[in-house]
């Protein structure tokens, strides 16, 4: 018997309003997505990649369709799902301790605890020795690595990535890409992930999707032929460019589509 997903997407749709009239964003989209699996979403520019990711984040709310978690219809934000931004989002007033301890402090746990798990999860970003640093004395990749500690230490079912690493130089983003897929090896946490980056898309997914141009749906879905652990080296492999090569094609129509629809 197939488990049930721990995420069901059922006909959500979005559509906008504005003095130009209305605007349908996001068509109805079906997708599931399965215990500790690690699904990342591209598509051309404002086709609703990160409109169905605040969706699921409980940010936006849908025109039409559900979002269960657990079987649980998602109705707004909630602890159970963490959230990456781009921008690192953190409050410049905290240190990084402080930072990855907000969460936890909100939930109502002893500072012992807190202070516990902070550390857990700081060691495992990498920043052990800048627990007492504010977010001006970090660079763009330790204060990413901030924000993932932080979403991180409070056990989210699902974590939600909206091109967290699009704003990091090529070594970082790369680095950073690697020490989310260790820390997803190891613990296994369910994540959504938004990326432009196809590399990115085929490196980082156990599940690859492409979203068509607006109004957006799930074009294609492939599973990643790649074992784990996953080393920087497997881009080099043969099931690699094969993927890459479809759904480079598969994104390139979508980008062409939308500069149509733009002309």
């Amino acid at each position: 018997m197939t488990p049930s997903p721990l995420l069901s997407v059922r006909g959500v749709s979005r559509r906008f309003t504005s003095n130009h009239g209305e605007t349908l964003a996001l068509q109805a989209t079906d997708l599931d997505v399965a215990e500790n699996d690690f699904i990342t979403i591209l598509g051309p520019s404002g086709c609703g990649k990160s409109t169905l990711l605040r969706i699921v984040a409980g940010l936006d709310r849908q025109s039409t369709g559900e979002v269960l978690l657990d079987g649980r219809r998602i109705d707004g934000p909630g602890a159970d799902r963490g959230m990456v931004f781009q921008s690192y989002t953190l409050f410049p007033w905290l240190t990084v301790r402080d930072n990855v301890c907000f969460g936890l402090r909100e939930r109502g746990l002893p500072r012992d605890e807190q202070l516990a798990i902070a550390s857990g999860f700081i060691a495992k970003v990498g920043l052990k020795g800048f627990e007492n640093h504010f977010p001006k004395q970090l660079s763009g990749g330790m204060q990413q690595r901030t924000a993932l500690a932080r979403a991180l230490a409070n056990k989210p079912r699902m974590l939600l990535m909206d091109e967290p690493f699009g704003a990091l130089d090529h070594q970082t983003r790369e680095l950073m890409q690697e020490l989310l897929l260790g820390i997803w090896e190891a613990e296994r946490t369910t994540v959504l992930f938004v990326t432009h980056d196809i590399d990115e898309a085929v490196f980082m997914g156990s599940r690859v999707v492409v979203m068509s141009a607006r109004p957006g749906r799930i074009k294609l879905d492939r599973t990643v032929p790649l074992v784990h652990p996953r080393h920087y080296s497997v881009k080099t492999t043969a099931p690699f460019a094969e993927l890459k090569a479809e759904l480079t094609e598969a994104v390139r129509t979508e980008v062409l589509a939308a500069q149509a629809q733009a002309a």
